[in-house]
């Protein structure tokens, strides 16, 4: 094995544990959702101001970085697949889940927010494609967006997989490696980012995650996949970033003040609509680049639970939304404090999803299949074999035949 094939065999710990970290945060930042002002599946008669601010800084951050992820993990998940065989493994992890999610998990989510309209869950189901798109309508796939946007992405980057095998690719992607090595070189890509914006905000200026009118943003979602893929695959890049992410942690403080300022301070409404644009970017792309240099810096390790909890990241991001969505449509209508409520609907909601995951999903392979999840691995077995000596003596030698891990060497992506 060459020294490029085996880097790229080694699995990146601090991708999978980002990765891990960034889908448990997805889980309190919509449990912040339902005590935010703004309107959610289900809130609280209580709203607290303070949050506002708080959810703003991790929403403008939080999902482009999940894409970045994505695009490095699909790196290493393609390893030696065809085009047919990736995209094959694509409709597995990502539509076979996305179609399941759509007619089990979104119902329920949609029933619970509208469930004065219906006398129960088997009423509503006749009725879920009633209305046209959500919200108006009752058709949506809510959370599932994110794996809909991936799975059309992976479909149009299939046509360019052999290319990227070639010797010419290769060349290009070294001569950008160079580039963005260099020290904050990574800051070459916001002229990118922002012109792109500039331009498709225009036309699409809110994020609607509808795909056929939310151009601009799935674009953007695009440029950090395409980045993930190209460039934070590479150890020269990775190593630079590593080695400034102190310089990015300061630029991400600087431009999560200007954010705020522009927010608070700015009157006009046209400087400000253009300054949001360039302090939101630059600071998407600051916090992706902070976070990645800092875990690989100090999470670049493996641990007894990282494999346990990699494989389950994916079925309780399915799950996450529901769960919260149902449990707390119940504990918000108890006379509790408004903390309380906020403690029992995490707690109850994660006991659900665990266990939901643990005894049912993880148990049972067409579960597995429909969460996203691979095949549960056989046992050992133990499998009669007839040694030279054992032919002699007529008896028979058990040997104990090892099946390989159902996880890779090489980063899963959601």
């Amino acid at each position: 094995m060459n020294s490029q094939e085996q880097i790229k065999n080694e699995r990146k710990y601090f991708i999978d544990w980002l990765r891990i970290g960034l889908i448990i945060s997805v889980f309190f930042f919509h449990i912040g959702m339902i005590f935010r002002p703004e309107n959610w599946h289900v809130n609280s008669k209580m709203t607290f101001e303070f949050l506002e601010p708080i959810m703003w800084w991790l929403h403008v951050w939080r999902m482009p970085l999940l894409f970045l992820v994505s695009g490095v993990g699909t790196y290493y998940a393609i390893g030696h697949r065809t085009s047919w065989q990736y995209l094959k493994e694509r409709f597995t992890r990502l539509f076979i889940p996305l179609l399941v999610g759509f007619f089990t998990l979104v119902p329920l989510m949609v029933y619970v927010e509208r469930i004065d309209n219906y006398n129960s869950l088997l009423d509503f189901i006749p009725h879920m494609f009633d209305g046209g798109p959500y919200p108006v309508g009752n058709f949506s796939w809510h959370h599932l967006w994110f794996i809909a946007y991936l799975f059309v992405i992976s479909l149009l980057i299939t046509p360019f997989l052999n290319y990227t095998k070639t010797g010419h690719y290769n060349m290009v992607r070294g001569k950008l490696i160079a580039i963005f090595s260099k020290r904050k070189g990574l800051n070459w890509l916001l002229p990118i980012i922002i012109i792109s914006q500039l331009i498709l905000r225009e036309y699409f200026p809110k994020s609607t995650h509808a795909l056929y009118n939310d151009w601009a943003y799935f674009t953007y979602y695009v440029i950090f996949f395409v980045s993930g893929f190209m460039l934070f695959t590479s150890p020269k890049v990775i190593n630079a970033l590593a080695r400034d992410r102190r310089s990015y942690l300061y630029q991400t403080i600087l431009f999560t003040i200007l954010y705020y300022v522009n927010i608070y301070m700015v009157e006009n409404s046209d400087v400000r609509h253009y300054l949001y644009l360039g302090t939101s970017l630059t600071l998407a792309w600051s916090c992706g680049l902070t976070a990645i240099g800092y875990f690989k810096r100090y999470f670049n390790k493996d641990h007894k639970y990282r494999k346990i909890m990699n494989e389950a990241i994916y079925p309780f991001y399915l799950l996450h939304q529901p769960a919260l969505i149902f449990v707390g449509y119940f504990v918000l209508q108890w006379d509790i404090s408004f903390g309380l409520q906020a403690l029992l609907i995490t707690v109850f909601s994660l006991f659900s999803i665990l266990i939901t995951y643990w005894f049912i999903i993880r148990k049972f392979n067409i579960l597995r299949l429909s969460f996203g999840m691979k095949k549960k691995a056989p046992r050992k077995t133990l499998v009669p074999q007839r040694s030279f000596v054992n032919s002699i003596e007529g008896q028979l030698q058990p040997i104990v035949v090892d099946t390989p891990s159902i996880e890779p060497k090489r980063n899963e992506i959601i």
